[in-house]
């Protein structure tokens, strides 16, 4: 793990050229080729798992309960060692969540330390100098109390916004891929890279609708079904690809078996970098 550090409130000189860097590098295909740090689960089948973040993970029955179903599916006797948690504000921030209660040991209903946490910033938190350098200092912070307790952190790359909200841009995917990229090997955190996901399905087939249809900032079903293979391939180490979990029918198979295939390849390229 790299080791972590004091920072005060606004991007540093280096953190900010990196993110430059990685944006040139980035080009018009919104993809930033720099390799994450952490390539692979850092616990080995974890059993104990928060969710910390807001509405982009309580949409659609929360994101820790399809998670949790699709762990099963693979998994039948998992049900009873399982402890997910999720705790969730809206429209919050990564700062307005009290990590050092959440994670203490009996606090919220788990009682040993939870082995993984993961981490979601405003679906903004990539777009502005204030949201960065107020995300980065939180998890810096963050990651040495749950490290503390025994835990690794992972950070969970939101999704870009899409047309006609009033903030989508080309570029968004790029910013946010590079800034918790650079966070993520920073402090040595395990990036889940939901909004690489995301973009790949609409390029697959760009008549999903991986987006709430009132807001286009939202997962619907289908983006949370997504979101929730993609950090299972990240988490666990294992293909989402054949899972039998399909939201209660509420999912056609050839759907599920597609967004299940962009999951388990958005995480082998992500991860194959070098």
């Amino acid at each position: 793990m790299l080791p972590f550090r004091k920072r005060p409130f606004g991007l540093s000189f280096l953190s900010a050229l990196v993110v430059s860097l990685v944006l040139l590098g980035a080009g018009n295909a919104g993809f930033a080729q720099t390799a994450p740090a952490v390539k692979a689960p850092q616990i080995d089948n974890p059993q104990r798992v928060l969710l910390v973040g807001n509405s982009y993970f309580y949409y659609n029955d929360s994101l820790h309960n399809h998670l949790r179903r699709m762990v099963m599916a693979a998994d039948p006797a998992a049900e009873k060692t399982l402890e997910y948690k999720s705790a969730t504000i809206g429209g919050a921030s990564l700062s307005h969540h009290n990590i050092d209660w959440l994670t203490k040991p009996g606090q919220i209903g788990v009682k040993e330390p939870f082995e993984v946490v993961i981490l979601q910033g405003h679906s903004a938190a990539a777009l502005s100098d204030k949201r960065q350098a107020s995300f980065r200092e939180t998890a810096t912070e963050f990651a040495k109390i749950i490290a503390s307790r025994g835990g690794k952190t992972a950070l969970y790359m939101t999704h870009a916004y899409v047309a006609p909200h009033k903030q989508a841009k080309p570029d968004n995917i790029a910013k946010t891929e590079a800034f918790y990229l650079s966070v993520g090997n920073e402090i040595g955190a395990l990036v889940i890279p939901v909004g690489l996901a995301f973009d790949a399905a609409y390029k697959r087939d760009a008549g999903l609708k991986l987006h709430n249809a009132e807001d286009h900032s939202h997962p619907s079903l289908l983006g949370t079904y997504l979101a929730a293979a993609t950090t299972y391939a990240s988490l666990y180490g294992k293909s989402p690809v054949g899972n039998s979990y399909d939201a209660y029918g509420a999912i056609d198979a050839k759907t599920v078996r597609l967004l299940q295939e962009v999951a388990q390849d958005t995480v082998t390229e992500f991860f194959g970098r070098k």
